[in-house]
């Protein structure tokens, strides 16, 4: 199917995340007011990036000092090899910056293919935080508000002293071939029309993965699925979902779409895709998707096109 070897895109964290000094307060207090500690501030998933250009590393993001950091939650994120601890700040709005700095607001979906694997880990582990911390300030069990502990990385209740930890959503995405090798792809109702991506869902509670591809594939596009082979894991945090790609082999051709999570549903040979592709009848997934690896491992090489999602 392919090289497997090239990094997949939000999966090359180059920290170590150190989670034996998350409960160490002493530590954290002197790694905070370290002058070479750095600092992503984050508002809600957007950060602040520039670009260094192609001879200093091409789009990064801006770390600041803590002494520029703004008030929020603190997070922390962990530790480069050097030994630079790194934290995270969810504030309620980025700084202010001068409009000659060259510095741009961003997020995850358009610079999570273009940066460097250090900064796409750290943002990829302070944006799942972040979610998770914004949509989860009360205690599940009686309902009483909770607060940040373990840097960030548990939530315990203010009343119960219950604790908490970060919410991951499990979900198989798989490339479904039938026994001629062809790619089946389909498009949700509400995509565009020329729109086509990898089926996908989530695990349900007392479910297997293998369980999960074949009863996925069953439910949106009524094919059987014999076989299931496991290929790469992606952290999503859309808001906490951990992508499992898998590659499927269906028993026949036999599509019948639900209507309900996919509209439409298509085989294409190689040979197919690729002209569809060029011609401009289909978009397909972002570089940054597991989804578009699972495509172009099964197709063999990377797939050029003139518009992209």
């Amino acid at each position: 199917m392919g090289d497997r070897e090239q990094t997949l895109p939000l999966t090359g964290a180059e920290h170590d995340r150190a989670a034996h000094h998350r409960l160490d307060e002493a530590w954290l207090a002197a790694a905070w007011e370290a002058p070479e500690t750095r600092v992503l501030v984050i508002e809600q998933g957007k950060v602040h990036w520039r670009d260094l250009g192609p001879e200093d590393g091409g789009p990064a993001l801006v770390l600041r000092g803590t002494a520029d950091a703004p008030e929020g939650e603190r997070y922390f994120l962990g530790v480069e090899p050097d030994g630079t601890a790194h934290f995270a700040v969810a504030a309620a709005a980025l700084p202010e910056v001068p409009d000659d700095a060259g510095i741009q607001v961003g997020h995850l979906y358009t610079l999570g293919s273009v940066l460097g694997d250090r900064d796409a880990g750290l943002l990829v582990h302070a944006l799942g935080l972040e979610n998770w911390h914004r949509t989860h300030g009360f205690c599940s069990r009686c309902g009483q508000p909770s607060e940040p502990t373990a840097a960030g990385h548990v939530r315990k209740c203010t009343v119960c002293a219950t604790e908490h930890f970060p919410r991951t959503d499990p979900a198989v995405i798989m490339l479904v071939v039938d026994p001629q090798d062809r790619a089946l792809l389909g498009r949700q109702p509400s995509w565009p029309e020329k729109r086509f991506s990898t089926l996908a869902g989530f695990v349900e509670p007392g479910e297997s993965l293998r369980q999960a591809v074949v009863r996925e594939v069953a439910e949106e596009v009524g094919t059987r699925v014999v076989d299931v082979a496991y290929v790469d894991s992606q952290p999503w945090p859309f808001p906490s979902s951990l992508m499992l790609g898998f590659h499927a082999t269906a028993a026949d051709d036999h599509v019948n779409v639900d209507g309900m999570e996919i509209a439409e549903a298509r085989w294409f040979t190689r040979e197919e895709l690729g002209a569809a592709v060029e011609a401009g009848e289909i978009l397909l997934p972002g570089g940054i998707s597991i989804s578009r690896r699972l495509v172009e491992l099964w197709y063999g090489k990377p797939i050029a096109e003139s518009n992209k999602w």
